[in-house]
């Protein structure tokens, strides 16, 4: 196709990502290059591209030989996606991201992986700068490592990223399905915590001797909850064979489509401070009965007598509902800075998240 090479996206060990537009259609999409005297990988990601199509991949648009600058480049054709990576997400959001949306990037990851292995392919490589996130959804990418089930090991090189490799591969053993599966369990890792497992290993040498022959396993992040530690205990088992498969993880109840709402608003009823906690009213009620005829004075003159013998009462008058004892009760100015009051501050920007004096 006709196209105009645009400004790098990223660069690999064995090729260059840019930016490329369509002459004909104005279409955007991404290209990846490398010298064609070097592209043996590159070829053989096209050669996967051109066999399969999900939702949950990215989109395999063609590919050329041109020549640039004297030099002969090889030119793959694939789906931009504008979001970029899942760990430029992770960053962006402040070093790690919260529960619903690891469970969101998970389970769409998951669905790529169960299309792949249904047909016969194992991506070898999957870690959050192989997943690409945009507004059409969480896609995996770049399958320069990938291999078919029963592909002779010689022909296609034992390949991937050391901390994220399941213990059978970094033995040299031979690799199938569970091998994606565990480097699923290590990519949810490094959505909670921003950073691959084993954090305390310091070069890939002592990486791959202590996957390979230790018994050791990343460690679970503790702030979890515990559907999301099960999970990983599913994914991160030492033994390929007691990992669970792709069908078996989707139906995992941390993935069930509405996990996400059921963990914020576990997270607000277990809040110390959270006003919808039934103890904090109850508490409420009862000191009332107790106290039926003190009145309750508050710091802008609102008094409450002894009608107000409930909750739901006391916020009512607050917001002008019913009539206080006073024949004129100033109501707090919610437009003006001195009735707020600021109780958090993160690195020197305030946030302002409580009401007025009372």
């Amino acid at each position: 196709m006709a196209w105009t090479r645009g400004r790098i996206l990223g660069r690999g060990s064995s090729a260059t990502v840019s930016l490329a537009l369509h002459r004909q259609s104005g279409e955007v999409v991404a290209v990846k290059s490398a010298e064609l005297s070097r592209s043996e990988f590159l070829q053989r990601e096209q050669s996967i591209f051109s066999l399969i199509n999900s939702p949950h991949i990215v989109g395999y648009v063609g590919w050329d030989v041109t020549n640039e600058n004297g030099q002969l480049l090889y030119n793959l054709f694939i789906e931009y996606i504008s979001g970029g990576t899942l760990t430029d997400v992770i960053r962006d959001q402040g070093g790690r991201l919260n529960e619903p949306a690891i469970q969101s990037h998970t389970r769409s990851i998951l669905q790529g992986l169960d299309y792949l292995h249904s047909h016969g392919l194992v991506h070898c490589d999957i870690k959050g700068r192989n997943i690409l996130v945009g507004d059409n959804g969480t896609k995996i990418a770049d399958f320069g490592c990938a291999r078919w089930i029963g592909e002779q090991v010689p022909a296609v090189p034992i390949a991937g990223t050391p901390l994220f490799m399941a213990p059978e591969v970094a033995r040299g053993e031979e690799l199938s399905f569970p091998a994606d599966i565990w480097a699923l369990g290590c990519t949810v890792i490094e959505m909670a915590i921003g950073r691959p497992p084993w954090p305390d290993v310091t070069d890939p040498v002592s990486a791959l001797h202590r996957i390979a022959f230790s018994s050791d396993l990343p460690e679970f992040p503790s702030f979890l909850s515990k559907e999301a530690k099960d999970f990983l205990d599913k994914c991160l088992r030492r033994d390929p064979k007691e990992r669970w498969t792709t069908q078996e993880l989707l139906k995992h109840p941390f993935l069930e489509e509405d996990y996400s709402i059921q963990v914020n608003l576990k997270r607000i009823q277990n809040s110390p401070t959270s006003i919808l906690n039934q103890d904090f009213w109850q508490s409420l009620e009862s000191e009332t009965e107790r106290e039926v005829d003190t009145p309750i004075k508050m710091s802008n003159q609102l008094v409450l007598g002894s009608s107000s013998n409930s909750a739901s009462e006391r916020i009512r008058q607050l917001i002008g509902g019913i009539p206080s004892s006073s024949p004129t009760p100033r109501l707090p100015d919610w437009t003006r800075d001195e009735d707020w009051i600021t109780v958090r501050i993160y690195n020197d920007a305030q946030h302002v998240v409580s009401t007025s004096y009372i």
